[in-house]
């Protein structure tokens, strides 16, 4: 199987060429490709297939082999790759994916894609709710609580805001809000400090991956969040600072969201599954 591995803010996937590639059983490919030390590495499969209904389609497993409904990270890649590799001249893309059709618009710079600003759609907040979580705490101590606002960008976001974001034990909290009773199908979590006007510092743990140094998506909904707290102002850029990078997000007023980023080729081989 060819391949190309590509990252967006360090959020790395496999990606494969399904116009010329097939791949019969991706969630097994998925789980083999992601190992970092007995596969290739990286954070998930990608698979660049043709569509009925838009320029091409992206289908995502994430590294445990997991199905995954939208990455906002991958997503920008894919229109690098399609453009890149001479598959369209076009600057404005359509893509499929699980979560609907998203729209980029590619920034090109001489003769390679450099930025990407999709439409992901609207971001759907609730009303905050306090988690009970269970951290492997010692004996008789009491369980981690937390305020999370739940935000949906086509895949299930939990969004909490703290003091300092590097202070979070983020591999025990993340496996706690992913698996907690009142998220049955499994929610990325983000842990969001806000920096000052308009910036804020996100940390993830992602459903199926784990620790990740970016999310697209979760970086969305984080700026949701911090809109609705009225930590940011809609319709302006807000600044998302992950382990990988920083994302520029703007909530519109009807809560659709548009994300900016970059993307990036790391290597292209092949391998046998």
């Amino acid at each position: 199987m060819k391949f190309t591995k590509m990252h967006g803010i360090g959020n790395d996937y496999v990606y494969v060429n399904c116009f010329e590639e097939e791949v019969s059983d991706p969630e097994r490919a998925a789980i083999f490709v992601s190992d970092r030390h007995f596969g290739i590495g990286s954070d998930g499969l990608i698979l660049i297939q043709p569509s009925e209904t838009a320029d091409c389609r992206m289908d995502m497993y994430n590294l445990d082999g997991s199905r995954g409904m939208m990455c906002g990270n991958g997503v920008r890649c894919v229109g690098k790759y399609v453009y890149d590799k001479g598959y369209t001249d076009r600057t404005e893309l359509t893509i499929e994916t699980l979560s609907g059709i998203r729209t980029l618009k590619l920034e090109v710079k001489d003769g390679a894609v450099a930025s990407v600003t999709v439409d992901m759609g609207q971001a759907v907040t609730e009303e905050e709710m306090e988690l009970s979580l269970n951290v492997g705490l010692d004996a008789g101590a009491e369980a981690k609580r937390i305020t999370c606002m739940p935000v949906s960008m086509g895949n299930p976001h939990a969004v909490t805001f703290v003091e300092d974001a590097e202070a979070v034990p983020l591999e025990k909290l993340g496996p706690a809000v992913e698996k907690h009773p009142e998220f049955p199908g499994g929610v990325n979590a983000e842990f969001v400090q806000v920096l000052g006007e308009n910036k804020l510092r996100m940390r993830v743990w992602e459903r199926g991956s784990g620790v990740t140094l970016a999310c697209g998506t979760g970086a969305c909904a984080s700026a949701a969040a911090a809109v609705k707290k009225g930590f940011c102002r809609p319709g302006e850029p807000v600044y998302v600072q992950l382990d990988g990078g920083t994302l520029a997000i703007r909530i519109q007023p009807d809560s659709t969201v548009f994300m900016t980023g970059p993307a990036e080729f790391v290597y292209e081989g092949e391998v046998n599954l």
